[in-house]
């Protein structure tokens, strides 16, 4: 039998609904407009910074950036030809191919951050009252673990760094 939704559960869903698509439609839009970059790229860039040395398997960064392989392959290769990450094989494995964010890169996700944090700002934290950003991240780890079986995004949700770790206070 269909537990249909009842009228309340069914206004929250919508509110949900076009609350996260409006809000990754604005996200993207100030990339685009602003750096040039998909919010893709940035996301891709930013755990590029927050890893030791700045590099990442490829599996890695498609379970971090819950892409699959052949998308983030894809990516990569925008982001390489701009001369932002280079590839290279493990140097025991040569089976295992690293992403290693260039320099370049780094400046580019570190002139992309400020404007990035100021729209995740205006359109996230800047509406809602301190009480009101605990609440929705307590009730966002709750869908968080349900939806997160293996336990791939708890940990970097609970994080308290952000992308970019040299100190630039970004978000990805």
């Amino acid at each position: 039998m269909t537990r249909w939704l009842d009228e309340d559960e069914q206004a929250t869903w919508r509110a949900f609904l076009w609350t996260t698509r409006l809000l990754n439609d604005a996200l993207e839009s100030q990339l685009q407009r602003d750096s040039k970059m998909p919010h893709t790229y940035y996301m891709i860039l930013a755990m590029l910074s927050e890893s030791p040395d700045r590099t990442l398997t490829m599996s890695q960064l498609a379970q971090i950036v819950r892409s699959s392989p052949s998308r983030l392959s894809h990516a990569v290769n925008r982001l390489e030809e701009n001369g932002w990450v280079t590839r290279t094989k493990h140097p025991t494995d040569r089976r295992t191919t690293l992403a290693e964010l260039t320099d370049e890169g780094f400046e580019v996700l570190k002139a992309a951050a400020p404007g990035h944090v100021e729209a995740v700002r205006r359109h996230l934290f800047d509406p809602l009252t301190r009480e009101q950003v605990t609440q929705l991240r307590e009730t966002l780890h709750i869908l968080l673990e349900s939806l997160d079986t293996e336990g791939e995004c708890r940990d970097d949700a609970r994080s308290t760094s952000s992308a970019g770790s040299a100190q630039m206070n970004s978000t990805s």
